[in-house]
């Protein structure tokens, strides 16, 4: 893409420096000031098509350690250059307009040599023009919107000077240098739009409603609940964006990148020169209290595992209860400090909460690959169930070991009229029993109804 940009601006930089030739040299000959003032407007366009030109070969140079956004800027800097010459060399052009214009009638007229350095500009512009809207067209690029732009100005000009000088042919001898005062001004005008323009490259500037767009497209994405801050700069072709996003506060991890990746995806179809940075923070505001109770405790350094947390209000005061696991080899006055530090990280974040309730149980982590069945425990397990009136059927009790570690699961049924409070009551009261008796027991039982 760019070596075709590239070979598309070496085309149009030959055809207009022959363009400043011809005109230079027919302007001389014929005496037409309005010819030679044309005459440096393509030159000063041949000097913008090679800043671009080597703005377009530098922009496929890779980011390095002292650029990190790439070197698109170097095409603002080289048209701000640019610019500031035209401006000067348009001061020249007007005030020799004007003190040609206070002398006596030149010796010299402007004639056929003249008109024909004139045409021959015009086609030169006219085929630019062809060339690089075709190009624009089929690979785009700023590079060669701007060149296109200077085909149509340079063309304006050159009319501007024909006109002058067919008006001195008929006898208004000061027309070519009327002619050259509106060239003049005209690049002037030109210059003066020109250095502003890259001015503002250089200060980052860009369209207000590009980043109302952008944050549009964030904000509508699946499960963005805002985005705010965006900030974003141009550099060349590209355009860096930095977004951050709220998410739900007990969004997972893996699900906060998906959401990242699809409004990165979205921006681009709408911007494909984009490069897109995008960050996420939590965001409490609609999420259930348990759920904030859940992140907060599980943020805490030590904590293996949060389960089991409930929330309750008594006169007007809320209070929670959760289950904390631990390291089972950590004493207790550790695993007291992990608690006091869960209770202050939810007082701080949630002030609605009057007390909370913290039940410290060891954690044990489960192998993946329990593989040998325990039949004398199995044994074991389903008498300690038979002395519980309230268990109608004992079901499958698998008991896989690994090592010094047991995986216990229990089916069995209940009378189905027992409330679940009940039910809860007993399996955690079967559960501390099997404990006592089978040591290190992962256990899960599954209370059915009869």
């Amino acid at each position: 893409m760019f070596i075709r940009r590239s070979k598309v601006l070496q085309i149009s930089l030959f055809a207009i420096f022959s363009a400043f030739l011809v005109e230079l040299i027919f302007g001389l000959i014929s005496n037409s000031l309005a010819l030679v003032t044309d005459s440096i407007h393509a030159l000063l366009d041949s000097v913008v098509t090679l800043v671009l030109l080597l703005a377009a070969r530098w922009a496929i140079k890779p980011p390095d350690a002292e650029h990190t956004y790439g070197h698109g800027k170097i095409e603002s800097l080289g048209g701000l250059i640019g610019g500031i010459a035209i401006f000067l060399i348009a001061c020249f052009f007007i005030y020799e307009s004007i003190h040609r214009l206070q002398s006596p009638h030149p010796s010299i007229l402007p004639g056929m040599y003249a008109i024909i350095g004139g045409v021959y500009t015009i086609g030169i512009d006219i085929f630019r023009i062809i060339l690089l809207r075709r190009s624009i067209k089929k690979i785009g690029g700023a590079t060669l919107k701007a060149d296109f732009y200077h085909a149509f100005m340079d063309l304006g000009s050159t009319l501007v000077a024909i006109v002058g000088i067919i008006l001195v042919s008929y006898g208004l001898y000061y027309g070519d240098f009327v002619a050259a005062l509106i060239l003049g001004v005209l690049l002037a005008i030109l210059s003066i739009k020109l250095v502003y323009k890259t001015a503002q490259d250089l200060t980052d500037i860009i369209s207000p409603e590009l980043v109302k767009k952008v944050k549009s497209i964030a904000n509508t994405t699946e499960d963005v609940i805002n985005a705010d801050p965006i900030l974003m700069r141009r550099s060349g072709d590209t355009i860096f964006a930095d977004i951050t996003i709220s998410l739900r506060g007990d969004t997972s991890f893996d699900k906060a990148h998906e959401i990242s990746s699809n409004v990165e995806k979205n921006i681009k179809e709408e911007i494909p020169n984009a490069k897109i940075t995008i960050h996420f923070e939590p965001n409490w505001e609609d999420v259930p209290l348990d759920a904030k109770i859940l992140e907060i405790a599980k943020s805490v350094d030590g904590v293996k595992g949060v389960h089991n947390v409930s929330t309750h209000k008594t006169n007007g005061k809320t209070f929670t209860n959760l289950h904390v696991m631990v390291d089972r080899d950590i004493n207790l006055s550790s695993a007291h400090k992990i608690s006091e530090i869960i209770e202050q990280r939810i007082q701080q974040n949630i002030s609605e909460i009057e007390h909370s309730t913290i039940h410290l149980e060891p954690f044990i982590s489960v192998p993946e690959n329990l593989n040998l069945e325990d039949k004398e425990t199995e044994e074991k397990i389903k008498k300690i169930l038979e002395k519980y009136n309230e268990i109608k059927k004992i079901g499958r009790i698998v008991s896989l070991n690994f090592e010094n570690i047991l995986k216990i699961d229990i089916d069995c049924s209940f009378d189905r009229q027992l409330s679940i409070e009940k039910v809860h009551d007993l399996t955690s009261e079967i559960e501390h029993v099997i404990r006592a008796e089978i040591n290190n027991a992962v256990i899960t039982i599954h209370p059915e109804p009869n």
